[in-house]
């Protein structure tokens, strides 16, 4: 068995075309933060099953509805999420508490707009940050991920990019 997941961040209210044309044959969507509005979640998981954790920019609503940080395993690869996370070598002080405390094999991170997918030799996992798909920001790309887990392995890994 394998799972097409889409990897977001940063959407900052945003859903338009260029997500929607890339969500439509993943089994489940990944959001790292920076959602900024319920409608995106509606948006979202009427298309797939959502795992996300709330951004600094995103309300109440939004952080009642999902963890500071998520952790999980699906098809045998144990998942990590949170915001503000940093990247090897220059993670936060609460990515490197949780990085610890559950030893991910991936730890996926938004909130720099940047896209970044990267080994980390020293905690031996895989760094993801999928950058920003939304339109509010510094970034002049807009940016997604989206692959398939497959009996502990990722596979067919795809970088999305759109220019503003």
């Amino acid at each position: 068995m394998s799972s097409k997941i889409l990897l977001l961040s940063d959407t900052h209210g945003t859903y338009d075309d260029f997500i929607n044309k890339y969500i439509s044959d993943v089994d489940e969507i990944w959001h790292a933060g920076d959602i900024g509005s319920m409608d995106v979640i509606k948006k979202l998981e009427a298309k797939a099953p959502l795992r996300a954790v709330y951004g600094n920019i995103d309300d109440y609503r939004i952080r009642k509805s999902f963890p500071e940080y998520y952790f999980f395993e699906k098809e045998g690869v144990k998942v990590l999420m949170l915001h503000i996370g940093g990247y090897p070598g220059r993670y936060s002080p609460r990515a490197k508490e949780l990085i610890r405390q559950f030893n991910p094999d991936i730890f996926i991170s938004g909130h720099s707009h940047i896209l970044k997918v990267m080994q980390d030799p020293v905690n031996n996992l895989l760094h993801m940050n999928p950058g920003a798909a939304g339109k509010s920001g510094f970034h002049r790309v807009r940016t997604m991920l989206r692959f398939e887990l497959e009996e502990g392995k990722i596979n067919n890994l795809q970088v999305i990019e759109r220019k503003r």
